[in-house]
């Protein structure tokens, strides 16, 4: 996605003279898929709505190992949200084991750090960051993380059109693009219709956590997920809660805490209304 800063803040290394990525990047024709075993470009193409969106993919560069993990690895653990069918994620991830979904995943150290932490969970980690992508399949691979799946696209459609309800066992944001301008609040992700559709798709008792360390942000994701009828705090009396031992401490959030910003974790538990199960999720 680059909807989160902390995907199109991490530093890319400079092109090389010589470079082999740098001479293939070059070397593509026109037209041509710029991996063609890796992910698409726009896995959903025009088959969806036009709307206003979260995200706003930024380019930047894609090294050769990142290029080389993109290729070999996405035909294996990657996939493309297109929209047009409703996946299994027990096979996706070829178990039963709980799986969470992470929207936006920046370069992935985080994600990784808690899927090796966590092995007995599956993580889809889903990000519109090309290089994000290629690190974390790298990451997974160097690290034998067979519990991470990486998407490609947005993840509304993801919510919508691909998961089944109630197959989440959790969901994580971390860090969203805050989109500060008062003109672009309303790009923000954790809004009312988003969380009514994530709860269709998380499980009773699933946490949705969030983060971020614009605080005006956080005290809207507050103010939306306590009026929110398919939500609770999991916090006694309500507000923000500490860090959670199973989010690391990013390098991202580290040079926030450098400069003076304040985190704030938010953790929301999916709650259950009698016997309302709803099997038509809203379509904004």
């Amino acid at each position: 996605m680059s909807d989160f800063r902390s995907a199109s803040d991490a530093p890319q290394p400079a092109p090389h003279p010589g470079d082999p990525g740098d001479s293939l990047r070059h070397a593509r024709a026109k037209g041509e898929p710029r991996f063609p075993d890796g992910p698409k470009a726009d896995p959903a193409g025009s088959h969806f709505e036009r709307r206003i969106r979260s995200f706003q993919p930024r380019r930047s560069r894609v090294t050769t190992g990142q290029a080389d993990a993109l290729q070999r690895l996405w035909p294996l653990w990657g996939l493309d949200i297109d929209g047009q069918r409703v996946i299994d994620l027990g096979e996706l991830f070829g178990n039963g084991r709980p799986v969470v979904l992470e929207i936006g995943f920046g370069m992935g150290e985080a994600t990784a750090q808690m899927a090796a932490a966590d092995p007995e969970t599956n993580i889809l980690a889903v990000d519109v960051h090309t290089p994000g992508q290629g690190n974390l399949l790298g990451l997974a691979e160097r690290n034998g993380l067979s519990n991470i799946r990486v998407g490609n696209g947005d993840a509304i459609i993801l919510l919508r059109e691909m998961l089944a309800p109630d197959s989440l066992a959790g969901l994580r944001v971390y860090f969203p693009d805050p989109w500060p301008k008062k003109r672009h609040h309303k790009r923000r992700l954790i809004q009312p219709e988003f969380l009514t559709l994530a709860a269709t798709r998380l499980a009773p008792g699933a946490v949705l956590h969030c983060a971020t360390d614009w605080e005006p942000y956080a005290e809207q994701m507050l103010e939306v997920l306590t009026a929110h009828p398919d939500f609770e705090n999991t916090v006694s009396g309500g507000g923000f809660a500490p860090r959670p031992a199973h989010r690391p401490l990013t390098r991202f959030e580290g040079q926030g805490l450098d400069k003076g910003h304040v985190v704030n974790d938010l953790l929301f538990r999916r709650v259950q209304h009698g016997d309302r199960h709803q099997e038509q999720p809203p379509t904004g």
